[in-house]
């Protein structure tokens, strides 16, 4: 690493933190906290990627519920000073927890590092929060995060995952602490749905998603800073033939307008049916009526 790397001493709050969720939050409030007791920057250490795409022998496509660009500004909105971005590498995999602690807490004048019970670090994850006081060697102080619970299980983006392959994404909203939400531009489709009556945006969200199940959701979209309501449908649209790839299309209700090339965020509010395919297009038709006014009544737009 880079040790001419001027910054500011600061409290790190350290982990993957993929989703960003309640408990990932509560460690980057404890690090605000110490840092503002300490008058010093609060700071969020991530890597990327993720580590089993390095060390896993098989070729991996790691899916992200934040990818990290959303990461990013989700930690900004925090009010995080610095977000350092750890190139995960086998280079990285092979550091002895003394070497890592050399290099990216003291190496980044941290005073003080806080991280959950269950954070490793080092070759083959040897170095755990127990070690850190003597691994130290009394450069910066610690403080370790217990597990969060709800309803007595704890949050984890293991546990957002399974929600999300389920289509549970009410109660991911619970554990993240917001909506999950899928970002992307617009870009031209097949203009199927203006030819029946409903016209969609189909968002390009990039493959390093972590994608629900496919299906038909309620979902809010963020266009140029307003809110929007509509629907989505996310999968392989298996009434036409041809397309296997699962993509996200979003009929947004009371707006004509070219979204064309912008950059909308797409916010998951319920489920309303699994994918399924149609005699033909009448019967598609009749569907997405009954699926409308089920969306309406739900954001209570009816």
């Amino acid at each position: 690493m880079n040790q001419s790397l001027e910054v500011e001493p600061s409290a790190v709050a350290v982990g993957f933190f993929d989703g960003v969720h309640k408990g990932h939050q509560a460690v980057i409030q404890k690090a605000k906290e110490q840092a503002d007791y300490m008058g010093i920057r609060c700071a969020v250490m991530t890597f990327d990627p993720h580590p089993s795409v390095v060390l896993k022998k098989e070729k991996v496509n790691a899916k992200y519920i934040t990818p990290l660009k959303e990461k990013e500004e989700i930690l900004s909105s925090m009010g995080v000073d610095y977000l350092y971005v750890v190139t995960f590498d086998k280079e990285l995999a092979q550091l002895s927890p003394q070497a890592f602690v050399d290099d990216f807490f003291a190496g980044l004048h941290v005073r003080h590092v806080v991280a959950g019970f269950d954070f490793s670090f080092g070759h083959k994850g040897k170095g755990t929060m127990d070690m850190l006081p003597e691994l130290s060697r009394g450069r910066f102080s610690q403080t370790v995060i217990p597990k969060v619970e709800k309803e007595e299980d704890k949050i984890s983006s293991t546990r957002i995952r399974g929600l999300l392959d389920e289509g549970g994404v009410q109660e991911v909203e619970s554990l993240l602490g917001r909506p999950f939400t899928m970002k992307g531009t617009v870009v031209e489709g097949e203009k199927r749905g203006r030819t029946i009556g409903y016209p969609t945006a189909n968002v390009n969200v990039g493959s390093d998603y972590y994608f629900p199940s496919t299906g038909v959701y309620a979902v809010s979209v963020r266009v140029e800073g307003s809110t929007y309501y509509g629907m989505a449908n996310l999968g392989v649209k298996p009434t036409f033939e041809g397309e296997r790839q699962p993509s996200l299309e979003v009929h947004i209700f009371d707006l004509n307008q070219d979204l064309y090339g912008m950059t909308i965020s797409v916010q998951f509010k319920d489920k309303v049916r699994d994918e399924k395919k149609f005699s033909g297009i009448e019967a598609l038709k009749g569907q997405l009526s009954d699926d409308e006014a089920q969306i309406r009544h739900f954001f209570s737009l009816d």
